[in-house]
C-alpha cells in the first residue's frame, strides 16, 4: 500500500512539549462550509484544544478556527465544540486509555487528506517539569553536535 499524500495545516507543537504522546489515531471533524473555507486559508489554531468523550461521542473543545470572510451569516462560533466522527470501536479504545491515570486526548494536527479536513489525535501523559528539562538539554546538545559537524565540514 502506498503512503496517503496529507497536507498539513496546522499542528499543535505545545503537545509535544506538555505530553508524552503514546499513541495516535486519525479522526474526521464535523464542520460546516465556511470553517473548511477558513481552514484551506490556514486560520486554524489548535495550542489550547483538547478531546473529550461524552455520551458515547467524542469533542473536540478550544480549537479555535477564525471566522472567513466571506461568510457573513454562516460564520459560526469560532470556539465552538465540534464532534470527531469516529468508529465505535475507536472511541471504546479511546476510552480505555483516558481512564487510566494522567492519560489525556490531545489534538497534535489538522490536515487534509483526499480532500477532507482530518485531525490527528495523541493520547498522551503529562510530562513533568524535570521531563522537560531533560527534553530541553536533549535538543541543546543535539544542535551543538549539529554545529560542531557542520563547522568541521567547511574545512
Amino acid at each position: 500500500m502506498s503512503k496517503e499524500a496529507k497536507k498539513v495545516i496546522a499542528q499543535n507543537k505545545k503537545a509535544r512539549k506538555e505530553y508524552f504522546i503514546e499513541d495516535t489515531l486519525e479522526a474526521g471533524i464535523a464542520l460546516v462550509g465556511t470553517e473548511v473555507k477558513s481552514i484551506r486559508a490556514g486560520k486554524v489554531n489548535l495550542k489550547d484544544s483538547y478531546a473529550i468523550i461524552k455520551d458515547g461521542e467524542a469533542f473536540i473543545e478550544g480549537m479555535h478556527i477564525s471566522p472567513y470572510e466571506q461568510g457573513n451569516i454562516f460564520n459560526k462560533d469560532p470556539l465552538r465544540r465540534r464532534k470527531l466522527l469516529l468508529h465505535k470501536y475507536e472511541i471504546n479504545k479511546l476510552v480505555g486509555y483516558i481512564q487510566q491515570k494522567g492519560m489525556t486526548l490531545v489534538p497534535t494536527e489538522v490536515y487534509f487528506k483526499r480532500g477532507k479536513v482530518k485531525v490527528g489525535l495523541g493520547v498522551g501523559k503529562g510530562k513533568k517539569i524535570y521531563d522537560k528539562r531533560q527534553d530541553i538539554a536533549k535538543k541543546d546538545a543535539e544542535r551543538q553536535i549539529e554545529k560542531r559537524l557542520k563547522d568541521n565540514l567547511r574545512y
